[in-house]
């Protein structure tokens, strides 16, 4: 039975990325705020047989800040959408106070289930002859990020598991909201998690789709994405547990299903979403104070979300934009909610992420306000995050503070 429920609150985000980490949000901020790129690393990635290394350009998480979780599959996934975890702790169990572990249900998104496992079974079958005596498939299953973090807390409410590429995790802050609009729960732990694992940067490099020097969202010479890792998760609810006075105002999906890598050219399906977003959250264009662009750098991507955003906000629009993916990489399954809680800390902060590109526009794309370096004293009360992925699953989310 649905319920009336006037507004969905956010937590303050546990997360964890190139760029930061909750536990010292506002050196996050300034790193978005001044365009620091230290976190995107140069890596080598084995390949499986013939063929050496190749080096690509990944926002990597220091090991020194992972720990074990205790888990019996305890991989690296894990590891990291724990310490996200770990910053929600306090909120999750006063949920479970306020609404009964029941009341509380988890929604995760995630891309790469366990491949660090499977490629080390993998070899051992074929340098061996047979897997690992305690190597277990159901490790592999999209659902186990999700069961471990309902395992973690105790929640026993509706448990969903969301792999939908790169807006895997917006997708999971979307049907949390439903779920709590619909009377299924009172508060989800929603959000998502990714690593850029060799089976990751090499299906993205077959795709020639990786930009082997730093990505460059938005230029007329973008050439690629890089990846990244990270995990961003928060609590929603119906009533304001954490304090932040914080919103999921509006949310939007499209399905354009055009191809299954590429995105609709003309910028209609990521403009459903955005409309849709708007008019769930009953705001205009011209109330949005900042968007966070899906903005990966590649041909295709940039110059839709270029054209979409015309669409919706005018070819006169003025409304600031960036994208964060230059700063973090491209994150994936994680990549909806870290950006959201970049959109939440650009409210709480009033500093908007910079965007970080060689400034050479590219002519055949609609002009959007991207935030300069040395932008500054805007009011930011409203934000949207958009997140484009593989197969046309278009995503926009709109926050705002009401207190």
């Amino acid at each position: 039975m649905s319920v009336e429920t006037k507004n969905i609150f956010l937590s303050n985000p546990g997360f964890i990325c190139a760029a930061g980490d909750s536990q010292n949000p506002f050196g996050f901020v300034e790193n978005l705020a001044s365009g620091n790129r230290d976190g995107i690393k140069k890596v080598d990635c084995g390949l499986i047989g013939e063929g050496g290394a190749k080096s690509f350009f990944v926002g990597k998480i220091e090991d020194k800040k992972l720990k074990p979780t205790g888990d019996a599959f305890d991989m690296r996934v894990l590891q990291i959408l724990d310490f996200a975890l770990s910053s929600i702790k306090s909120v999750v169990e006063k949920a479970i106070s306020c609404y009964g572990a029941a009341r509380v249900g988890v929604c995760i998104g995630s891309c790469d289930n366990g491949s660090e496992l499977s490629l080390a079974g993998h070899k051992s079958f074929f340098t061996e002859g047979a897997f690992p005596a305690d190597y277990d498939l159901k490790v592999q299953g999209a659902d186990y990020p999700a069961t471990f973090t309902a395992r973690r807390f105790g929640a026993k409410g509706i448990c969903l598991a969301f792999s939908t590429a790169c807006s895997s995790s917006a997708s999971a802050i979307i049907t949390a909201k439903e779920l709590i609009r619909a009377g299924l729960c009172d508060a989800v732990i929603a959000g998502g998690v990714d690593v850029a694992s060799d089976t990751v940067l090499l299906g993205f490099d077959s795709l020639e789709a990786i930009d082997h020097q730093k990505t460059n969202p938005f230029s007329k010479n973008r050439s690629g994405i890089n990846l990244g890792e990270g995990a961003s998760v928060f609590v929603l609810s119906k009533d304001d547990l954490d304090g932040t006075g914080i919103i999921l105002a509006g949310t939007g999906e499209s399905s354009d299903a055009s191809h299954m890598t590429a995105p609709l050219a003309d910028g209609t399906g990521a403009e459903q979403a955005m409309k849709a977003a708007l008019s769930d959250a009953d705001l205009s264009p011209s109330q949005i104070d900042y968007i966070n662009l899906h903005g990966t750098g590649t041909h295709l991507n940039d110059s839709m979300e270029a054209r979409g955003v015309n669409l919706v906000f005018g070819s006169e629009n003025k409304v600031l934009c960036s994208s964060t993916k230059p700063l973090t990489g491209h994150t994936l399954g994680a990549a909806g909610s870290l950006e959201l809680a970049a959109c939440f800390y650009a409210i709480e902060s009033q500093k908007i992420p910079v965007h970080v590109w060689d400034g050479v526009a590219d002519e055949e794309m609609p002009v959007l306000n991207l935030v300069s370096a040395n932008a500054g004293g805007c009011k930011v009360a409203a934000c949207m995050s958009n997140s484009f992925a593989f197969g046309g699953c278009n995503a926009s989310l709109i926050i705002r503070k009401i207190k």
